[in-house]
């Protein structure tokens, strides 16, 4: 049987030669041209760009590359995608010149993850019409602790995922810190190692929103100590971190999903407590994820849990310190040993007849 060597891909059409580019880095898509002419053209027309200063030898060829691209690219063509990861200091001009470059292209998903010494965001990424999902991290290299500020007047109209790592939240004219309200498609919130200032409560108001994610430093509680919801959508809530953070508001009764990682402080008044009232206003959720961390917060409280009688599974996820401190197999994780302690479970299952129990990694 004879076999022909038939360049099978190279006579796929270009949109589905672009869709599974789209899934590669810029750099070994670029050098895909020297194959044939038939290729010579085809990332010029890219919809997804995907950067990473970590792939080359300097961050002086990485900015040249990125600078070559931008210019060859098809102006034409809509931009889809830009992920941007940078290690070292990013220049506030080449910072702007990324979101300018992103906002001209009518970009759907910008991911931009740098350091950069600045004290906000380029003002005019707020106003973007076409942005869907919005993921940002900016780390402030002269002081590792100062965050950015998230600007009080946000005009994204599409906008259904916002991700936010070191960014500040400051109160609006009535006082109150209510930085999401104008999102009104947003279906996704996270929010990573953010503060508030000028107000007490962070206030999420949103009828769209369906996930919440929240992530504070592990033993550090000076964030904000309340979040006020008011999100009758929301339906999965996840927290990781120093457990000194309330949830409060009308429609916390929504949430259906919870995942909770949950650390002590050494300075920390009294967390259980404040991690047992959360869990207290989450008493109809149906299923319920915890870390061995948690467990070990909350065999700290001595009272009565008669809650979570629609609980319908109970996962316990153990992480990898955890394994150092047991010598029992990750499927043979039992209550009792040494990560979770003895009663606990049956403390949180005491009236959920019909959870059921799993362990994870």
């Amino acid at each position: 049987m004879h076999i022909h060597d038939e360049d099978r891909i190279s006579n796929l059409p270009d949109c589905l030669l672009l869709h599974i580019l789209s899934f590669l880095k810029v750099e070994p898509v670029v050098q895909t041209c020297v194959l044939s002419k038939r290729w010579n053209n085809i990332w010029k027309h890219l919809p997804t760009l995907r950067f990473n200063s970590r792939d080359f030898k300097s961050l002086k060829a990485f900015t040249k590359f990125v600078s070559i691209i931008f210019s060859l690219r098809c102006s034409s063509t809509a931009l889809s995608a830009l992920h941007f990861v940078r290690s070292g200091i990013v220049e506030p001009h080449i910072l702007q010149w990324i979101v300018n470059y992103a906002i001209s292209h009518n970009v759907r998903l910008l991911d931009i993850d740098v350091r950069c010494d600045i004290k906000q965001f380029p003002s005019c990424l707020f106003s973007c019409q076409s942005l869907t999902s919005l993921h940002l991290s900016v780390c402030n290299r002269v002081c590792r602790g100062e965050r950015i500020l998230f600007p009080n007047s946000v005009k994204m109209p599409a906008l259904t995922t916002l991700s936010l790592r070191r960014f500040i939240f400051s109160s609006g004219d009535d006082g109150r810190c209510e930085p999401f309200s104008t999102f009104s498609k947003l279906n996704s919130l996270t929010i990573r190692y953010c503060k508030v200032v000028d107000a007490q409560n962070l206030c999420i108001s949103s009828l769209t929103l369906v996930n919440l994610t929240i992530q504070n430093f592990p033993y550090v509680n000076d964030d904000f100590r309340k979040v006020e919801l008011s999100s009758p959508s929301l339906s999965v809530f996840a927290f990781s971190g120093s457990p000194c953070m309330e949830l409060c508001g009308s429609n916390i009764s929504s949430i259906k999903h919870i995942n909770i990682d949950a650390r002590l402080s050494e300075n920390s008044v009294d967390p259980p407590s404040i991690l047992l009232s959360t869990l207290l206003k989450l008493a109809d959720i149906k299923s319920m994820t915890v870390t061995a961390d948690t467990l070990q917060t909350l065999s700290l409280l001595k009272m009565e849990f008669p809650f979570l009688c629609n609980l319908k599974s109970l996962t316990i996820k153990m992480t990898p310190f955890s394994y150092a401190t047991s010598r029992i197999p990750a499927t043979n994780f039992k209550e009792g040993s040494s990560c979770i302690p003895e009663g606990v479970v049956d403390y949180l299952l005491q009236n959920s007849p019909l959870a059921r129990v799993y362990f994870i990694e």
